[in-house]
């Protein structure tokens, strides 16, 4: 059996860092016989976390009008997962490069236009692979490609697409991130190509470094995130906000993180997503808020919808009719020509996916149950160590590939 991303073990032999137990709520009646117990001042405080109760359920109703729905496109590519995609505003296209597809690693270039998909012929191409990542840089206006693993090796090339010429370019830096799978890339806050972590095989990283056009310039942050590899991250590119949350890692991952431009914070959401790895992740301008879908979660599959509010600070469990099924390894990037988040591919346990999926506002609410989530932990932030710092793993979950 081929492993399409060599992090460890299998995922049924994963760690659950998931479960964390939640103490039991006290009877309704109990706290009303203690009211007449409660001061002026505790009352007032009682009151305003009602009103605050009330606010929270008219949100979760405001974006319970959200739904995924499958879309019919013409020639879509073959079924894969753990491929890179994002949107490039200088073709106006959403563009996926390579994957698995269950058998085999691939190299082919795909675009996709809210109709058709059409497989894109190129002089040349980054060589197969999986689990690498790419991003717009709006400073140079090229999608910047970094990483992932083609069965034998950890990769640490980068290529650069061109929406103009519609062709890949080698780039030959003197200086780079090193060689990983799984890799988080995301756009900074100043327009540049940023890359975090990702696995070399023996270590997890936590080293972050930049995109200057024609070379990696490392980064050195006050604070950085525990080292992982496959979390999800995405920029609100409106506020310049970068959110990561979850991923592979030996120190526990479970955490959410905040960039903006210069510091790395820790969060402390009340509530957030199960601990996932090879989530999707995107931001939505017109909800204002990161949408994060899926990955896998103690060897199981999600299809939960989750959304970053960075105003509030909060994550939110978005409720749907509908949502594509569980999946882990899928692309997902907003399309600013659609004004959709799109959805493409990745795999469960019976294989990989070629299915096409986009979230957009539904003209009847649905009901928003109360999420079931996990109680945010609260690890403290570390001064950032010299690169490779992170022990040798312990066994941690990946994904499976079907039997050829």
């Amino acid at each position: 059996m081929t492993d399409p991303l060599r992090f460890c073990e299998p995922k049924s032999h994963a760690r659950r860092l998931d479960k964390i137990p939640v103490e039991r709520l006290k009877s309704c009646w109990m706290k009303l016989t203690q009211v007449r117990y409660f001061s002026h001042a505790s009352l007032i405080l009682i009151c305003c976390c009602i009103s605050i109760a009330f606010a929270a359920r008219a949100a979760a109703a405001h974006f319970s009008l959200l739904d995924w729905i499958e879309l019919s496109p013409n020639d879509p590519p073959p079924a894969r997962s753990y491929l890179a995609m994002t949107y490039d505003p200088v073709s106006g296209k959403i563009i996926a490069f390579g994957g698995f597809d269950g058998t085999g690693y691939l190299n082919d270039t795909w675009s996709f236009d809210g109709t058709s998909w059409m497989q894109i012929a190129t002089q040349s191409a980054p060589p197969a692979r999986a689990a690498a990542q790419m991003t717009y840089d709006s400073v140079t206006q090229k999608v910047v490609l970094f990483g992932g693993y083609d069965g034998t090796n950890y990769l640490g090339d980068t290529w650069l697409w061109d929406g103009s010429t519609l062709q890949w370019t080698q780039a030959t830096p003197q200086h780079h991130p090193p060689a990983v799978t799984g890799p988080m890339l995301f756009p900074d806050p100043n327009g540049r190509a940023d890359v975090f972590g990702g696995f070399d095989g023996q270590f997890y990283q936590l080293t972050m470094w930049q995109w200057s056009g024609s070379d990696w310039t490392q980064l050195s942050p006050s604070t950085v995130p525990f080292a992982r590899a496959s979390a999800a991250v995405a920029t609100n590119t409106s506020t310049g906000q970068v959110v990561m949350f979850g991923g592979l890692a030996d120190v526990n991952p479970n955490n959410t993180w905040t960039y903006d431009g210069t510091t790395w914070t820790l969060q402390s959401p009340a509530v957030q997503p199960l601990l996932v790895y090879a989530a999707s992740a995107a931001f939505d301008p017109g909800l204002q808020r990161v949408v994060l879908f899926g990955g896998g979660s103690g060897g199981v599959d999600q299809n939960t919808t989750w959304l970053w509010d960075q105003v509030g600070a909060t994550w939110t469990l978005l409720s749907t009719v509908q949502p594509p099924p569980a999946r882990e390894g899928a692309g997902m990037t907003y399309d600013a020509a659609l004004h959709r988040v799109i959805l493409f591919g990745g795999q469960d346990n019976n294989g990989n996916f070629n299915d096409t999926w986009e979230l957009i506002p539904t003209a009847t609410p649905t009901p928003t149950p109360s999420p079931t989530a996990t109680l945010t932990p609260t690890p403290t932030p570390s001064a950032t160590p010299a690169p490779r710092a992170t022990p040798r793993p312990r066994p941690t979950p990946h994904p499976r590939p079907t039997s050829p």
